[in-house]
């Protein structure tokens, strides 16, 4: 009777014990990637809901600013783990900080408010890697700091307009990957976005189009919504935002668009155009030739805008973009071309500069410095002016030896309204091809540059256009992952930066942002192909970022699917298709490659013009594979670009062959500077030395983007075939880019 009562009383007593409370383990994947983290095997038990800071009297003010932010108690309790932060100045290294996790709680030390400020957002992030209340955290020491003074995000709000929240939800993303600036683009030719209280005209006319296009520019013709579009941001909403964004460390640097993409103003202004107008808002993208005339009105205009947009933004700078501004209607002025005798100017470039310099002295007046895009360099640089290096790393390398600091940004790198998949369904985008891999591969500092110029180097920042972007959901997709990608760019050392494991922390890192409900574009288990062709041999490489899953390929002849484990010869095939899978599921959609056959599949080649670096990351290797490139995205990879420059192919078949007919493929969209080139001329040879011309095209003309221009000939019998493809030359006036070297992009060239 005893030991019954004996069970009985243990199993109330069990009941009645609540079971141990289960601690989630957590990896500390932090992006961006820290200088250092020392790490041991011993966890920190943390209850996310009982977190208190304990503070100096000094720090309290600022830490009770950032206790909803971080979602940090005030009230401590038993279970509470103390966050321990102080302010050490010796540690003589701006936003520098040390992060201690142990059996004592967590222990910050920062330089100054930044250091402490971006420790708390790396506290966050580990916190915010499992949806767990109840986290295990690794007792580590992270030491921590900036690589670059500037690392910045672009947001265009003028081809498409998005509200205050969305703005702050993208600041507060900014700040959770520690950048520091928020490029704001505010006026363009499609609409004027900031209030003026001095010219209401700009909020009543110039804030709004009649319509917007539909589909893609290339697409011809073009096509309307018939809708009334636009919006802007009052004074008030403007000093919300900013404030806002300084109490997440982050510096609003407003663009207002000089003396190009004015069209919008001068809707509401026409005075201020060379021409009187009538102008109206611009309801398609590109660019508007219709720009400011250097009157004095002009200048008074621009002035008195300034002096509202210097009250509103108390950071530094102020973006005057200085790019993409057609001369026409200046060389057409009597006016323009007057000024440019009575100034001694060289020519409308000159002018441009004389705009620029006028408008940076009364700004640095104001106790701002102006930012400009890298055109600002052409006809002479402002003194003291940052350049921002986007048509590639030239204009950046140029500023620097010039002693200008710099912001590169180049396109190829650096765009995130690109394509970031080769996936047929990705939304419709601009153009081009950007893929995550790329973008975390870029360093800012170009390796031609010599290192007494390095300090010039600010950073880098990443810029998204929305032409193609009408929602929030979509500013994210293109964004996110790739600015997760440019931030450690800008923050990690070099030697940190392994696209391997950046990939690793990412499957954690989408949770953080699925609990932010950011929509963010996975690709990470995308198979993409490479299909090189080495001296007459197919070789197919394969490749996914995600290390969890195999890939597998398989042909249309064969339906046995074999795992990837190396590089293959590829058989003659129709199509090679390929997947990744975990375990026996496919992880990611089926893709294909689609082979077409021709005599040129087999032989060696080379390219006696290398493509630029930008679209034609290998090379010649893709020139003859038997795969047509994508015919809407220039950025394909089976895409060459030829920047100014035409280019040959020499063809060795080694023996002698007979052929009746070639195709080559060109890209066509005059509106992002790539042309059809200007001739085709082939030659055949017997020794590949003596070449004898058999044809030369006349004037190439097709449609808008993909072009396949058959050259057909007589029976011919030849052992070497060289084609000869003459670039376009400059773009014309009156043309988008006018004065600037045309493209020119070749895909497969098909011998028959």
């Amino acid at each position: 009777m005893i030991r019954k009562f004996y069970y009985i009383l243990l199993f109330f007593c069990l009941s009645a014990c609540p079971p141990p409370l289960k601690y989630v383990e957590v990896p500390l994947h932090i992006i961006p990637e820290p200088v250092e983290i020392l790490q041991t095997d011993a966890c920190l038990s943390v209850h996310k809901q009982k977190l208190v800071f304990e503070v100096d009297e000094s720090l309290k003010p600022k830490l009770s600013e950032w206790k909803t932010q971080f979602g940090i108690k005030t009230n401590e309790s038993k279970e509470s783990t103390k966050i321990y932060c102080s302010i050490n100045e010796n540690l003589r290294k701006e936003s520098k900080y040390k992060l201690i996790i142990n059996q004592k709680g967590i222990q910050i030390t920062a330089s100054d408010f930044e250091g402490l400020y971006y420790a708390l957002q790396t506290m966050k992030q580990i916190f915010d890697t499992d949806d767990s209340n109840l986290l295990c955290i690794p007792h580590c020491e992270i030491n921590d700091y900036p690589r670059f003074k500037y690392r910045g995000m672009h947001l265009d709000v003028c081809r498409h307009y998005f509200n205050v929240d969305f703005i702050k939800k993208y600041i507060d993303l900014l700040a959770y990957h520690k950048f520091n600036y928020f490029h704001w683009h505010l006026t363009e030719d499609q609409g004027w976005r900031i209030e003026i209280k001095k010219y209401p005209k700009l909020q009543e006319i110039a804030a709004f189009r009649k319509e917007t296009l539909i589909g893609h520019y290339n697409d011809q013709p073009h096509k309307f919504d018939n809708t009334k579009y636009g919006a802007y941001y009052s004074h008030s909403e403007i000093k919300e935002i900013v404030k806002y964004a300084e109490e997440r460390m982050i510096t609003v640097v407003p663009e207002i668009e000089m003396p190009g993409h004015a069209q919008a103003a001068l809707a509401a202004y026409p005075q201020l155009g060379c021409t009187g107008g009538p102008y109206e808002v611009l309801t398609k993208w590109g660019i508007s030739e219709n720009v400011y005339c250097p009157y004095e009105k002009t200048f008074d205009f621009l002035e008195g805008v300034i002096d509202e947009v210097v009250e509103l933004f108390p950071g530094p700078y102020i973006h005057i973009g200085g790019d993409e501004c057609p001369k026409t209607t200046w060389k057409n002025s009597a006016f323009c071309q007057q000024l440019i005798k009575d100034k001694a100017l060289k020519d409308e470039h000159g002018l441009q500069s004389y705009f620029i310099k006028r408008m940076q002295a009364y700004i640095n007046e104001k106790g701002k410095k102006i930012i400009g895009w890298d055109e600002i360099l052409e006809g002479g640089i402002a003194p003291n002016a940052t350049v921002m290096s986007w048509r590639g790393t030239e204009g950046g390398i140029q500023a620097a030896k010039q002693g200008h600091e710099v912001i590169m940004t180049p396109t190829s790198h650096c765009y995130f309204d690109y394509y970031q998949s080769e996936d047929e369904n990705e939304p419709l985008a601009i153009g081009g091809f950007l893929p995550l891999e790329r973008v975390y591969n870029y360093e800012p500092i170009p390796a031609e540059l010599d290192s007494e110029f390095h300090k010039y180097v600010l950073g880098a920042q990443g810029n998204v256009w929305t032409e193609y972007m009408n929602t929030s959901n979509q500013v994210e997709y293109m964004a996110y992952p790739r600015a997760c990608a440019i931030s450690e760019t800008n923050w990690s050392p070099v030697a940190k930066k392994n696209y391997k494991y950046f990939t690793k922390k990412l499957q954690s890192h989408y949770n953080r942002l699925s609990k932010k409900r950011v929509n963010f574009a996975d690709h990470l288990s995308e198979v993409t192909a490479v299909i090189k062709n080495k001296q007459g041999k197919l070789i197919g490489h394969l490749k996914t970022p995600n290390e969890k899953v195999d890939i597998k390929y398989w042909s249309n002849k064969n339906t046995e699917k074999k795992l990837y484990k190396e590089s293959f010869e590829l058989p003659k095939m129709d199509t090679l298709f390929y997947a990744s899978f975990d375990g026996e599921q496919r992880a990611s959609k089926i893709y294909k490659n689609v082979f077409t056959q021709h005599k040129g599949i087999k032989c060696d080649y080379k390219l006696l013009v290398e493509a630029s670096e930008k679209y034609g990351v290998h090379g010649s290797d893709l020139l003859m594979n038997g795969i047509l490139a994508n015919p809407n995205k220039f950025g394909d990879k089976e895409w060459l670009g030829f920047n100014g420059t035409g280019t040959s192919v020499m063809i060795d078949f080694e023996k002698l062959q007979d052929i009746s007919k070639i195709k080559l493929g060109f890209f066509n969209a005059p509106a992002y500077w790539i042309y059809l080139p200007r001739k085709v001329i082939i030659y055949i040879s017997e020794d590949g030395q003596t070449w004898s011309k058999i044809f030369e095209s006349k004037k190439i003309e097709g449609q808008i983007k993909r072009l396949e221009y058959p050259i057909s000939l007589n029976e011919i019998k030849t052992k070497f075939l060289k084609v000869s493809i003459e670039n376009f030359g400059r773009i014309p006036q009156g043309a988008e880019g006018a004065g600037h070297k045309a493209w020119l992009f070749l895909d497969e060239i098909q011998i028959y």
